[in-house]
């Protein structure tokens, strides 16, 4: 466990932020509460007798005494089109591994294209989007693949029974909609395309007893990014059920409301995966409830296991890439129900 190791965690008092401190303390770990509202910094490091830094990205300064002495950093804090940057540049100054639970497609796109050859030659370690968008389809299509080298496809579909946005998705998603312009992105032949089109409207055959469900297809998320990072699988394609997806669109839906102790809203949730080579298909599924207060134990198992050496690789790595996939989703048994099942099946 974490044996009073400090963390920082910036934008640490935000919706998912508070969940990653709680998860980080029950580990053991001493979090770090960092970000620019002292107020808001106070009122939570009150709540678990922690140190408050106040720091922001447009004070160099302020960040590197955010993380002296730290022992990793959790970045929590969007748009992280304007975060990533600045802490990835403070932790590799710190020699510390750097987290974050960007779902931002443009954000890790960034964060891979900009710091992977920098961070493999450093040693370092830079954990991109290790959330419940990015880290754990990613997590879910690598365990499917088991012993495959290669695939023709693969297939994240998402069942969401509600999806209250934050105020921290709403800002990511106008960020990322204003750097995107009029275009969505999709995954095809190995590459990423531009288009203009409507994204298609489908059904997705989700496992019993949920069944059939419409969903939108090349409803393109952070796995997208990950996936395609590490795996050789030319066309990798997320969905998203329609119900979610008008209530993410819709500007009157409320932000999440707490159904239990721990914080946690009423919301469920079924990640399916489906990978296919050839004529042959295998298959990954995890449910369970809350995709914000989920990414919590995501996250810090991550750290972990990037603390204790659990790791593949050095450099910017996916989830899948940098960590046992299979034995990292067992991990998750008391957050998550896993069906990992990866036999051969004809498509």
């Amino acid at each position: 466990m974490g044996s009073g190791q400090l963390v920082a965690v910036f934008g640490a008092y935000g919706h998912t932020g508070r969940f990653v401190v709680a998860e980080l303390a029950a580990r053991g770990f001493v979090p770090v509460p960092c970000g620019r509202n002292a107020q808001a910094l106070e009122e939570l490091a009150g709540e678990y007798r922690l140190e408050a830094r106040v720091a922001s990205v447009e004070d160099v300064a302020s960040l590197d005494r955010a993380l002296a002495g730290t022992a990793a950093v959790i970045n929590c804090a969007g748009p992280f089109a304007s975060t990533t940057g600045p802490v990835i540049e403070t932790a590799l100054r710190a020699g510390i591994p750097y987290l974050d639970v960007a779902a931002e497609l443009e954000a890790n796109l960034d964060t891979f294209a900009r710091y992977r050859e920098r961070a493999r030659d450093a040693g370092a370690v830079i954990v991109p989007a290790m959330a419940f968008f990015g880290g754990l389809g990613d997590l879910l299509t690598t365990a499917a693949m088991g012993d495959w080298t290669q695939a023709d496809e693969a297939h994240i579909a998402y069942a969401l029974s509600s999806w209250h946005p934050t105020a921290g998705t709403r800002l990511s998603g106008a960020v990322s909609r204003e750097r995107r312009g009029a275009n969505r992105l999709r995954y095809r032949g190995g590459a990423w395309e531009r288009r203009t089109d409507d994204a298609p409207t489908l059904e997705w055959s989700f496992p019993d007893p949920m069944g059939p469900r419409p969903v939108i297809g090349e409803f393109t998320m952070a796995d997208v990014v990950t996936v395609s990072q590490h795996l050789s699988i030319p066309d990798v394609t997320t969905y998203m059920t329609t119900e979610a997806v008008r209530d993410v669109a819709a500007p009157n839906t409320p932000a999440p409301t707490a159904a239990d102790k721990s914080g946690r809203s009423d919301q469920t949730f079924l990640v399916d995966v489906v990978v296919r080579s050839d004529r042959a298909q295998r298959r990954a599924t995890a449910s369970g409830q809350d995709i914000y207060a989920v990414t919590a134990p995501l996250v810090a198992e991550a750290l972990e296991r990037v603390l204790t050496g659990r790791i593949k690789t050095p450099g910017v790595a996916s989830a899948g890439e940098i960590f046992d996939a299979s034995d990292f989703l067992q991990a998750l048994a008391p957050h998550i129900a896993l069906d990992l099942n990866p036999q051969k099946q004809t498509a």
